[in-house]
């Protein structure tokens, strides 16, 4: 079965994270420092919190835009559920806001419409790996006095207008699930150039502690203080260093899932039934995922059908996302549901996503176009 995607690891990630377990350094020790510095250093960012998750990650940067009862933070539908759930978690009310028909990320027009007294932050998301309008967004949360967090778990690597995403929001989060560009099994970071909010997060994913044990241990003290009320969202040395394995061979992963996605597009360029979302011209897309839109009306034909073939072709395709203000928990939790995000919810009719890693082969491509075709055409 060829998966819609997987993580990519080789002798060199198992001898990194081997030599950790063999050293005095499992947790809080000195891989955790070395990745944030280089992570940051790799996006052009001025600090960077390493966690245990991308959802840990998203919920560390509400904690420190100070998200509480009554706060409102606009976000868009189509995307994981955490880039809401993280909001929810402080107590905040998402705002579920509608995307563009081309790209599928959050439209800044319709955000500015969403804005109330209430709204304290905007999550954009980088979704399947495209830069979102950084300027417009950047400068509707200046006007409006927001803070803006880029959700960039699927775009690691991706530029705007010549800049690193990672470097363009207050806050920006990335994920290391397995499934993502790089993995540490499972992980993720924020980066900021924001001081204060990078001491808030690491003492948020400390247990709200003000001083880790790796700190304490080099100063010889025992003290410790906490200050307001955290988490465990710690991550491991051994996790680390094999974050700081897979980093150095991003640029050889990025490359190799641009190919695949140009690929896609050649192929697909004569079959109106085929729409892949579109690429703006400012943007280096960081292809996580390779979502095309299929018009399985004019087809006459079910998507769950073209699910099951493709499976029994040892093609596992997926659908990214349901969107979120139609899952029964934002149904009743604030009484939500169809017709909200029209766009977005035309979208998730059609969308499919397929498969797309580093390691996926050009026959496998070859066979996933050829399989693709055959089933519309029939």
């Amino acid at each position: 079965m060829i998966p819609y995607s997987r993580q990519t690891i080789d002798e060199d990630d198992i001898e990194a994270v081997v030599e950790v377990l063999r050293s005095a350094w499992l947790t809080t020790g000195p891989k955790v420092s070395e990745f944030e510095e280089l992570f940051a250093q790799f996006v052009g960012a001025k600090h960077a919190v390493v966690v245990n998750s991308g959802t840990a990650a998203l919920h560390a940067t509400m904690f420190a835009a100070g998200i509480g009862p009554d706060d409102e933070v606009i976000v868009p539908p189509i995307t994981f559920a955490a880039s809401a759930n993280c909001v929810v978690y402080q107590g905040g009310t998402p705002i579920f806001s509608d995307v563009k028909t081309n790209t599928l990320l959050i439209d800044p027009e319709k955000v500015e419409s969403n804005i109330t007294s209430n709204t304290k932050a905007i999550i954009a998301v980088d979704y399947a790996g495209h830069p979102c309008d950084y300027d417009s967004l950047r400068k509707i949360a200046e006007e409006h006095h927001l803070i803006f967090v880029a959700d960039a778990c699927h775009a690691l690597g991706a530029e705007y207008e010549g800049n690193k995403v990672g470097s363009l929001a207050d806050m920006t989060v990335f994920s290391f699930h397995p499934v993502k560009h790089i993995t540490t099994g499972e992980g993720g970071i924020i980066t900021t150039d924001n001081a204060n909010y990078a001491n808030q997060m690491r003492t948020f994913r400390n247990h709200g502690i003000t001083i880790d044990h790796h700190q304490r241990n080099k100063q010889g003290s025992w003290f410790y203080e906490i200050e307001e009320l955290g988490y465990n969202f710690r991550i491991t040395d051994f996790q680390c260093a094999l974050g700081i394995s897979q980093l150095l061979k991003l640029p050889k992963f990025l490359e190799r899932r641009l190919k695949i996605a140009q690929h896609y597009k050649e192929a697909f360029a004569s079959i109106k039934e085929i729409s892949p979302l579109s690429v703006d011209h400012n943007v280096k897309h960081a292809f996580h995922l390779y979502v095309t839109k299929v018009d399985f009306k004019k087809l006459g034909i079910d998507r769950a059908i073209l699910f099951t073939k493709l499976r029994e072709k040892g093609i596992a395709i997926n659908v990214h996302y349901i969107p979120v203000h139609l899952h029964p928990f934002y149904r009743k939790k604030y009484n939500v549901g169809l017709g909200l995000c029209p766009i977005a919810e035309a979208a998730y009719k059609q969308i499919i996503s397929l498969p797309i890693f580093p390691t996926l082969n050009d026959d496998d491509v070859e066979k996933i176009i050829k399989s693709l075709i055959e089933l519309i055409s029939g």
